[in-house]
């Protein structure tokens, strides 16, 4: 006799007249048997499989959780520089997951270290990936000031392990998440079972040429670590069996990265923990509550709330007196987080953000998840019908200043961007990269029908910035063509980076939140600085005691 998958429950109910209405209904009599088709879901015979007991996406490590809302984004509340490169526009930000600190050089040395053993920059293929991934540690440099402590000790030295790492560009930060992601994500599956302990750190001591990488792990597991991941597997696999996990496994976090300009913005005003009705419509001047940026509260009152320049030559207050604790950039969490458990929010340092820099930003476009800079790509597929992972290539890009960065490491998938076939008769998007999206694209100019088919001899652009060429010969050789045309119009382009907060340097008109600079993506300071996000998957809340809202019904 065969076993039912579901049952079938047959209710009686005696209505007007006498007349009894009988109906079926099907239920399912676990949560391991599909709802759709009554069939079994996970079972050794083999079928569907799904984590039918996933929970809740975990906070991951370094990270606080920050519970997406409404509020008003560009609201500035001065604006003495009078270019007022801002519209405040109310937004809907979904829940995410944000460092509660800036990445220090305790975090960033350890991504230099991986880099170092898995890539010895003493063999010449692998030698630009670890150079790449270096600060730039002249960025201390002064022509009239003595900062050579700061040149030589400021990244390595064991006591500014926990000061926020600076000299790093934008291209560096994003290449800092990627990594960071294929790390949690390796230690992940190795607690889950799916790799070996040992296989973190194979490649580090020379026992596998290659390493992880979360998309070729999803995409094409043989690949991972050089095809040697049979050795490396984990007690998840049964007998001869390899076994995987998936994206619906629930087991892999999605990616690090830099949160948006909206994202940042939101969880710095932090409006979570106030209820003022000003407040909630943008009238918050700083991450904490109030107008001024010395504590009032009885203990601690008088004690500067972040670390940012006080005045002409005041870094830092009088010795002993009125001192913020620091003159150039402080150890994290120095000072009070915010309502959502942030650090430093305002001062110490700025903060790279997702976004190309536009000087408005226009409040028709989107008003969820606002966010200017989405190229979209694919995965390249070979010609075998699998992703093509580039084994043995490493691809480079050569940055305007001369510096070689290593865009994709071997191991890697690589990507492709869109093409027609994925954009033909769509109606939320038409290309891959839509960075100058009605606003620097030949269609956002009123004089688009001047514009040439070729781009380049283009000099009448929205955003007409100079074009620097920088490339290496055959001999290996740096050549510099600089940009001398007398068309140009502006520094703006689809590589100019958006970077928020004020830092050491500023003054306090910086700190507002709203406030918002541009620099080229491959330039770096000695005051800014970064933090990773991380999308959040699933439910908005992270509360326990979820309820479902029913309608009454009569």
């Amino acid at each position: 006799m065969k076993k039912h998958l579901f049952k079938v429950v047959i209710s009686c109910a005696v209505i007007a007249g006498g007349v009894t209405s009988c109906s079926k209904s099907s239920s399912s009599s676990s949560k391991n048997v599909s709802r759709a088709t009554g069939w079994k879901i996970n079972s050794k015979e083999g079928g569907f499989e799904y984590n039918s007991d996933f929970k809740e996406q975990e906070t991951p490590p370094g990270t606080v959780f920050i519970e997406g809302g409404t509020f008003t984004k560009g609201k500035v509340q001065d604006d003495i520089m009078h270019d007022w490169n801002n519209t405040p526009t109310q937004q809907h930000v979904q829940s995410f997951y944000m460092d509660e600190t800036e990445v220090t050089n305790k975090m960033y040395m350890e991504y230099l270290d991986y880099l170092k053993k898995v890539y010895p920059p003493e063999n010449p293929k692998y030698e630009n990936i670890y150079k790449g991934a270096l600060p730039d540690t002249l960025v201390w440099r002064n022509r009239l000031g003595f900062n050579e402590t700061m040149t030589y000790n400021y990244l390595r030295h064991p006591a500014y392990a926990e000061y926020p790492v600076v000299g790093v560009n934008w291209v560096q930060a994003t290449q800092y998440a990627e990594w960071r992601t294929d790390r949690v994500n390796e230690i992940r599956l190795v607690e889950e079972g799916f790799l070996a302990e040992e296989a973190m750190y194979a490649p580090l001591t020379g026992e596998t040429e290659g390493t992880f990488s979360t998309e070729a792990y999803l995409n094409n597991p043989e690949s991972v670590y050089r095809g040697q991941i049979d050795s490396l597997q984990g007690k998840q696999k049964k007998d001869s069996i390899n076994v995987f996990a998936k994206r619906s496994s629930g087991v892999l976090s999605p990616e690090y990265r830099l949160p948006t300009e909206t994202e940042w913005e939101y969880a710095a005003q932090a409006l979570i923990g106030s209820r003022e009705y000003n407040n909630y419509r943008g009238r918050k001047k700083y991450p904490w509550e109030g107008d001024y940026t010395r504590n009032g509260q009885r203990v601690g009152r008088g004690d500067q709330l972040a670390n940012f320049k006080q005045g002409k030559g005041d870094y830092g207050g009088i010795a002993g007196w009125s001192d913020d604790g620091a003159d150039i950039t402080a150890e994290v969490k120095s000072y009070k987080p915010n309502d959502f458990g942030l650090y430093d929010m305002a001062g110490n340092v700025s903060e790279w953000v997702a976004d190309v820099y536009r000087p408005i930003v226009d409040d028709q476009i989107s008003d969820f998840n606002y966010y200017r800079g989405n190229v979209f790509t694919k995965k390249a597929i070979g010609e075998d019908g699998k992703v093509q992972v580039l084994e043995d290539q490493i691809v480079y890009d050569t940055l305007p200043n001369g510096k070689i960065v290593a865009i994709n490491l071997p191991g890697e998938i690589k990507e492709v961007a869109v093409g027609e076939e994925e954009t033909y008769l769509r109606t939320n998007f038409d290309k891959s990269d839509n960075r100058g999206y009605r606003d620097g694209d030949p269609g956002s100019s009123r004089f688009f029908e001047r514009f040439s088919e070729d781009e380049e001899e283009d000099q009448r652009k929205m955003y007409d910035a100079p074009r620097h060429k920088v490339e290496r010969d055959s001999s290996g050789n740096l050549v510099r063509e600089y940009d001398t045309s007398n068309y140009r119009t502006s520094l703006i382009n689809d590589e100019t980076r958006v970077y928020k907060g004020g830092s050491w340097r500023d003054r306090a008109y910086w700190l507002d939140p709203a406030q918002r600079r541009y620099l080229p993506q491959y330039m770096a300071t000695d005051d800014i600085g970064f933090r990773c996000a991380m999308s959040r998957v699933g439910s908005k809340s992270k509360s326990k005691n979820k309820t479902v809202r029913h309608k009454k019904t009569r």
